[in-house]
C-alpha cells in the first residue's frame, strides 16, 4: 500500500483520520492505493485465496466436455475469467480447439469489460446488455427460449443459483463453467486481525468486492463465537460498502444496511466511502473552533490531528453530552482497560488536550469532571 497524499494541505483529504478495511484477496492492492491517496489507513485481510487456473482440474474436464460436445450458448460473466479460460486452455493444448469451439456458438458478453476480453481473443459476441446485469442476460436467454438447448455459463466467483435454476426450469442443460475457484485464505492471522477491530469498531468501514468474500468473513466469526459482536458492530456503528448487489446478498440477509454505487467498479465504491464516511462524522463548534470528530483522528479547523485511542474514546464520551460536564468514573468507564483508578482519566485527558493542540476546546470543571468548552451562542444547552 502507497502512503496518503494530499494535493492541496490545507483541504483534509475526503477519507483523513477514518480506517477502513479491504477484504479483496484480487485487485486488493489497487483499492488499498484509491483509498490511500483519499487519506484513509487501510486494513487489508483477504477473506479468500483464489485457486489458480492452470491448476484447476475442473475447469479441465469442463474444457474438454465443451470442446467434445459443443454447446448452444456461452455465458461471459467476467473479462479476468474469460481471459483466464482462453490462457489456461492454451496452456493445457486446447487452446485452438476452445477458440473454434466459441466461433461456433452464441457468444453472450455481460458488459464492456467482457466484450473487450471476447473481442481481444479474436472472437465476436452476438450479444451484450448495456446494464450489465446478468438479469437482463437471463432474460434474453428465456424470451429466445432454452428448452433442448445447451447453455455454457462461466462462473464467476459469485452465487449464481436463480440464473442457473431458471435456465433449466426453462429445460436448458446447462455447464458450468469454474474458471476460478475461492477458498478460504492459508493464513487467517490477518482476517481475524480484522475481525477483531470491527468488532472493537477500530475500523469505520469494510469494503467487500464479492459475495464469497463477505460469506468468508461471516463464516469465520461464526466459527470464532463472534458472530452477534460482528453483526452489533455492521448494523450500527461501522459502515459496510459492497461494489454491486450481488455482493452485498449475504449481508442484507443478516439485517445489515450496505451502501453500493450506481457502477459496480473500484472508483465509484470509493466515492461512495468519500461521499458517506465524513457525513457520518461528528461535527462541532468548540471554543470557537469547528471540530470534526472522525475514526482515528479530529480535524480542528481543518488541521488534522491523530489522536490516541484512549483520547478518542474520552473525546467520544465528552462529544455524546455536548457542553454537560461528564464525570471522572464515566469517563473511567469509558477508557478501554483502564481499571479503577481516575488518575487514569487525568493521565488521558492530558494527552487528548495535547494531540488535539488547543488546550482550551475541553475545560476541566473542579470536583465534577471535564466537558466541552460548546459556545453559548451554538445553540447547544450545556451545564456549568
Amino acid at each position: 500500500m502507497h502512503a496518503p497524499s494530499r494535493n492541496d494541505p490545507t483541504t483534509p483529504s475526503p477519507l483523513a483520520g477514518f480506517t477502513v478495511g479491504v477484504t479483496a484477496a484480487r485487485r486488493a492492492d489497487e483499492l488499498g492505493a484509491l483509498l490511500e491517496r483519499r487519506g484513509a489507513t487501510v486494513l487489508h485481510a483477504p477473506a479468500l485465496r483464489i485457486v489458480p487456473l492452470a491448476d484447476d482440474g475442473e475447469l479441465l474436464d469442463a474444457t474438454k466436455q465443451l470442446i467434445d460436445h459443443a454447446p448452444d450458448v456461452v455465458v461471459a460473466t467476467t473479462a479476468i475469467g474469460f481471459r483466464g479460460w482462453i490462457e489456461a486452455a492454451d496452456g493445457w493444448g486446447y487452446g485452438e480447439a476452445l477458440l473454434r469451439c466459441l466461433r461456433g456458438v452464441e457468444l453472450l458478453a455481460r458488459g464492456p469489460k467482457v466484450k473487450g476480453a471476447v473481442r481481444a481473443a479474436g472472437l465476436t459476441e452476438e450479444w451484450s446488455p448495456s446494464s450489465e446485469s446478468m438479469a437482463e442476460v437471463l432474460d434474453r436467454l428465456l424470451g429466445e427460449g432454452v428448452d433442448g438447448r445447451r447453455v455454457a455459463l462461466q462462473l464467476h466467483g459469485e452465487p449464481l443459483p436463480g440464473f442457473v435454476e431458471a435456465l433449466r426450469a426453462g429445460g436448458a442443460e446447462v455447464v458450468m463453467v469454474p474458471v476460478y475457484r475461492w477458498l478460504p485464505p492459508e493464513d487467517l492471522t490477518p482476517v481475524d486481525r480484522l475481525l477483531d477491530a470491527t468488532v472493537g469498531r477500530a475500523v469505520d468501514a469494510l469494503t467487500f468486492t464479492s459475495a464469497p468474500a463477505a460469506a468468508s468473513l461471516l463464516a469465520r466469526a461464526e466459527e470464532r463465537g463472534m458472530t452477534p459482536e460482528l453483526l452489533s458492530a455492521l448494523r450500527h456503528d461501522v459502515l459496510t460498502a459492497c461494489v454491486g448487489p450481488v455482493t452485498a446478498l449475504p449481508l442484507q440477509s443478516l439485517g445489515i444496511d450496505t451502501v453500493q454505487p450506481e457502477r459496480f467498479r473500484l472508483g465509484p465504491l470509493v466515492q461512495v466511502l468519500c461521499r458517506e464516511l465524513p457525513s457520518r462524522a461528528r461535527a462541532l463548534t468548540v471554543a470557537g473552533h469547528r471540530v470534526e470528530i472522525r475514526g482515528h483522528a479530529v480535524l480542528v479547523d481543518d488541521e488534522l490531528r491523530a489522536v490516541p485511542p484512549a483520547g478518542m474514546s474520552l473525546l467520544g464520551a465528552l462529544a455524546r453530552r455536548p457542553g454537560w460536564v461528564v464525570a471522572r468514573a464515566e469517563l473511567l468507564r469509558a477508557l478501554p482497560g483502564a481499571g479503577s483508578d481516575e488518575h487514569a482519566v487525568e493521565s488521558a485527558m492530558a494527552r487528548l488536550r495535547t494531540a488535539l493542540g488547543t488546550p482550551k476546546l475541553i475545560q476541566t470543571v473542579v470536583k465534577r469532571g471535564y466537558r466541552l468548552a460548546i459556545d453559548p451562542s451554538s445553540g447547544s444547552k450545556y451545564a456549568g
